[in-house]
């Protein structure tokens, strides 16, 4: 019988994700620069409020907790969550995440375009600032 044994490359990605868990820290989350800062509550799925508005969940949309998990939105219903997310061309929530404190402690974040117009965007510390 044939047995499958993992690569060096594999088993050396494994040992570092071990490490990083072990030490208590937490992987960065990649952002897109079009993902905005906003208060969700999820209400009867697939309606949410966004900022006080009201949203529908678009179909195939992913909320993501603050560990980088999927969770089903019927879960979160009521709460208020501080999240980032992402609309599609309709208008409808199609990701959030979830945020943890220290994402919500980075700031500045914009919670709409017309503040992003006047923020420069850095992908790879994944901070705003002003320009």
């Amino acid at each position: 019988m044939n047995r499958c044994v993992p690569g060096p490359a594999l088993l050396a990605l494994g040992l570092a994700f071990s490490a990083l868990a072990a030490s208590g820290q937490t992987l960065q989350r990649p952002f897109p620069a079009h993902a905005f800062r906003g208060e969700l509550v999820v209400m009867q799925p697939p309606t949410a409020v966004l900022n006080g508005s009201s949203v529908k969940l678009a179909p195939g949309s992913r909320i993501r907790n603050a560990d980088n998990l999927l969770v089903l939105s019927g879960t979160l219903a009521g709460q208020r969550l501080l999240v980032h997310y992402t609309l599609d061309a309709s208008g409808l929530l199609q990701d959030a995440w979830i945020l943890s404190a220290a994402e919500a402690a980075r700031q500045p974040w914009p919670r709409n375009a017309q503040e992003a117009a006047a923020l420069r965007y850095d992908p790879a510390t994944q901070t705003w600032s002003r320009p």
